[in-house]
C-alpha cells in the first residue's frame, strides 16, 4: 500500500521547535505521529480512530513526552463543591437507535383537549451522526419514558443536510405547538460545504411524521435555535453564530504565519509550547473535517481558555497604539481572531409560517463573564410576570467547566441584565450540566431540563443524562427550589 507522510516543523520565531512527521497507509484510518521537540528525542503516537477520545489520549500522551498541556479530561478531578437539587430521568439509552443520549433536551408539554385527559410530555434531543436524527421520547408522568420515533428517520432526512458517520451533526432541536401544528427547529451540516445551518420541520401531531423544510431557515454556521412564542402571538427564533471551531482555526493560523507571537500571548511555558505544536500541526490540522478540526484543536483552546480574560487582553493589547509593530497582514489577523473570539447571540423576528425572518436582526447576548470564557450557547427564554428569563449554557460543552447562567429583561430581545453566578454547575454526581429547557411540571410550576455527562466522561459523542430540577422565576433572579 502507498503511504500518505507529512512532514512538519515549527515555524521560526516559536518558542521552542517541534519536528513532526504524519504518516497514514492508503484505505487506513490510523494517523502516526512521529515527533521530535528541541532536546527530546523523537517519540511515536498513533491515533487508531478519528473521535474525541483518541484525540485527549494522543494529547496526554504528548504532554506526558513534551511537556505540552496535559487535556482537562484527562487529569484527575477532585469533586466540585457546587450542590444541586438533580434528579436524573434518563441515564441509559433507551434503544439501540439511540448511539449517544439526551444531550440538548427540548421538553415540551402537550396538553389534552378534554378536561379529563393527563398531560403527556415530549422531548427531541441531538444524535449527532446518528442514521436516526433526533428521538422523540414521550412520558406522562416524567418518570417513565419510551421512543415514540424519530423527527427524521434513516434516509427521510431534508436533502440539503448532510449524511453519513463522521460527517453528518443533527444538533439541538426544539419541539414546539404553534397554533395547530407542530414545528422542530434544529441545526445541520449542508451538504454542501458542511456549513452549520438551521431547518425546521413541522407535522400534526408531536410523534409526526415530519416534513423537513426543502432549504435551510438561516445559513452561516449557526446553531441552537430557539423559539419563543410571546404573549401577542408573534414568534421570534434566538440561535448562537457558531465559532467554536472558527476562532481557533484563525488563532492556529496567526501563530503559523506569526510564530514570534506566541511566548507573547502564551506566558506559561506549557501552553507556549502547546501553541508551538499546534503551529507546526496546522497544514496538516486544517484538511481535517469540521469536528476532526475541532479535537485537533482542544489542547490549544484550553490553553487559550485557562487564562481567557488574560489571553483577550494580551491579543487586544497587539493592536494598541503602543503596541508591537506589526504588519498590516498580521493586524487583520488579530482584529480577526479577537473578532470570533466573541460568540453572539441573536434574536429575530418570524413570519406567521415560522419560515422567513422579518425584520431586523438584534444581538441579545455575548461571553462576557469570566466564567462562560469564550462562548454561551443553548439559550431558552421563557416569559413570567412580564418578564424574560433566559437561560443559556456557557464555556467548554466537554469539560466540567460547562454550566448554566441566567439572563433577565423585560422586553424578548433585550437588553439582558446577567446574574452574576452561573445557576448550574458541575457536582460530585454530574458533569458539565447544559442547554436547559424549561416546561410546566404536572404540579403546573416551571422544571427546567438538562442534559449532563457522568464524572470523567465528557467529551463529544460522550453519553449525556436527561435530568431535571424544580425552578423558581423570581422578579430578579431564578432560584432552584
Amino acid at each position: 500500500m502507498s503511504e500518505v507522510a507529512i512532514e512538519l516543523t515549527s515555524g521560526i520565531g516559536a518558542a521552542g521547535g517541534f519536528h513532526i512527521r504524519i504518516t497514514r497507509q492508503a484505505g487506513d484510518p490510523a494517523w502516526t505521529f512521529g515527533i521530535g521537540s528541541t532536546g527530546s528525542p523523537k517519540r511515536e503516537y498513533r491515533i487508531d480512530e478519528i473521535g474525541h477520545d483518541a484525540y485527549l489520549d494522543l494529547f496526554a500522551g504528548i504532554a506526558h513526552d513534551l511537556g505540552t498541556r496535559m487535556p482537562r479530561n484527562r487529569i484527575p478531578a477532585t469533586a466540585p463543591a457546587f450542590r444541586a437539587p438533580l434528579r436524573p430521568l434518563l441515564t441509559e439509552n433507551l434503544s439501540p437507535d439511540i448511539l449517544y443520549g439526551y444531550g440538548d433536551p427540548a421538553v415540551l408539554r402537550v396538553d389534552g383537549d378534554g378536561a379529563a385527559e393527563s398531560p403527556r410530555f415530549y422531548a427531541v434531543v441531538t444524535s449527532n451522526d446518528a442514521p436516526h436524527a433526533f428521538p422523540i421520547l414521550r412520558s406522562d408522568d416524567l418518570e417513565r419514558w419510551d421512543v415514540a420515533g424519530f423527527v427524521f428517520p434513516a434516509g427521510e432526512a431534508p436533502r440539503w443536510t448532510a449524511q453519513g458517520a463522521g460527517t453528518s451533526d443533527f444538533w439541538a432541536p426544539e419541539l414546539h405547538r404553534v397554533g395547530g401544528e407542530y414545528r422542530v427547529y434544529f441545526a445541520a451540516r449542508e451538504r454542501d460545504g458542511h456549513g452549520l445551518a438551521l431547518g425546521v420541520a413541522t407535522s400534526r401531531h408531536p410523534e409526526g411524521p415530519f416534513v423537513g423544510s426543502d432549504e435551510p431557515l438561516v445559513r452561516g454556521n449557526v446553531i441552537d435555535p430557539h423559539l419563543l412564542v410571546d404573549r401577542d402571538g408573534s414568534a421570534l427564533l434566538f440561535w448562537k453564530e457558531d465559532a467554536n471551531d472558527v476562532w481557533p482555526s484563525l488563532l492556529n493560523a496567526l501563530l503559523f504565519d506569526h510564530g514570534f507571537l506566541i511566548p507573547v500571548l502564551f506566558p506559561r511555558e506549557e501552553d507556549a509550547r502547546t501553541a508551538c505544536l499546534l503551529q507546526a500541526m496546522w497544514p496538516w490540522v486544517r484538511t481535517l473535517e469540521p469536528m476532526e478540526r475541532f479535537f485537533a484543536q482542544q489542547v490549544l483552546i484550553e490553553a487559550t481558555t485557562s487564562d481567557f480574560a488574560g489571553f483577550r487582553h494580551r491579543l487586544s493589547a497587539l493592536l494598541a497604539p503602543d503596541g508591537p509593530p506589526l504588519g498590516t497582514a498580521a493586524r487583520t489577523d488579530v482584529a480577526a481572531v479577537l473578532e470570533a473570539l466573541t460568540t453572539p447571540i441573536y434574536g429575530q423576528r418570524l413570519t406567521a409560517d415560522g419560515r422567513t425572518l422579518v425584520g431586523e436582526r438584534a444581538i441579545v447576548m455575548v461571553n462576557d463573564q469570566e466564567w462562560e470564557a469564550h462562548l454561551v450557547e443553548g439559550v431558552w427564554v421563557s416569559e413570567h410576570g412580564g418578564r424574560y428569563y433566559m437561560l443559556y449554557a456557557g464555556n467548554d460543552f466537554s469539560t466540567a467547566r460547562y454550566g448554566i447562567g441566567v439572563a433577565i429583561a423585560t422586553s424578548p430581545l433585550g437588553p439582558y441584565r446577567k446574574l452574576a453566578e452561573p445557576l448550574l454547575q458541575s457536582t460530585a454526581e454530574w458533569s458539565g450540566p447544559g442547554h436547559p429547557s424549561v416546561a410546566m411540571g404536572l404540579d403546573g410550576r416551571p422544571r427546567l431540563f438538562l442534559h449532563a455527562f457522568h464524572p470523567g466522561r465528557a467529551g463529544y459523542k460522550q453519553f449525556r443524562a436527561l435530568l431535571t430540577v424544580p425552578v423558581s422565576l423570581e422578579p430578579d433572579r431564578v432560584v432552584l427550589r
